[in-house]
């Protein structure tokens, strides 16, 4: 009986010894959580959507500062949640849907209007950082992000396809209004009439990001 009280304090004394220096990983809060900052973190697999912040137009103009192109008064996204581990950290939405709507031409030489502006090769990845900054960057998966813009002319319509040069979007995201951001990102032509425009740059603010998954549709917060 004194042999085993004395293999249990002993085995009590190695465990105290031993857990203070296991990692707390639990302990904070996940990268992704709704309804506040450092609330409940978003599930793997949950439904996450956004429409353009109030008041801001989805561009795609010539130069970084305007010029030529497409502007959108209607746009959205939706995505699922890939990973998302505790902070500090990243996680990983699949961007599963964008769309475009209620689009104009802007100073385009013979074109009367815009068709349509469609996304290619979805699904895209999509990396939220918690780090200094709130950093974004979405990345393809299957194939390079296109948009084909398709306007109308005089002599009907013309397709103009914009590949992401680089291959990679950067933005951020902001827990004031729970929005993700893109702007200026650079486009390249990589198909089209001399009527397209040669290069664009790309620029939006969706938000609030919400998580359509929980009950009430909660806005997602960055940790």
């Amino acid at each position: 009986m004194r042999n085993r009280l004395y293999l249990g304090a002993a085995l009590t004394a190695l465990a105290a010894a031993v857990l203070p220096a296991l990692p707390a990983s639990a302990d904070g809060p996940a990268v992704l959580t709704y309804g506040s900052a450092g609330g409940s973190p978003a599930a793997v697999g949950d439904a996450l959507t956004a429409s353009l912040s109030p008041n801001t137009a989805a561009t795609l103009y010539s130069t970084a500062a305007g010029g030529t192109g497409v502007s959108c008064a209607s746009s959205g996204f939706a995505a699922t949640v890939a990973s998302n581990p505790s902070a500090p950290g990243t996680a990983v939405e699949t961007l599963t849907s964008q769309t475009f709507g209620n689009c104009s031409a802007v100073n385009i030489p013979g074109v009367m209007g815009v068709q349509s502006v469609t996304v290619d090769n979805l699904s895209y990845s999509n990396d939220v950082s918690d780090a200094t900054g709130s950093p974004v960057t979405l990345n393809p998966t299957t194939g390079p992000i296109q948009t084909d813009i398709v306007l109308q002319t005089l002599l009907g319509t013309v397709t103009c396809s914009y590949q992401a040069s680089p291959s990679s979007l950067s933005g951020t995201t902001s827990n004031t209004d729970q929005s993700i951001s893109f702007n200026a990102q650079p486009f390249t032509l990589s198909s089209g009439p001399a009527t397209c425009f040669s290069a664009g740059y790309f620029t939006a603010a969706y938000g609030p990001v919400t998580d359509t998954s929980q009950a009430g549709s909660p806005s997602i917060y960055v940790n």
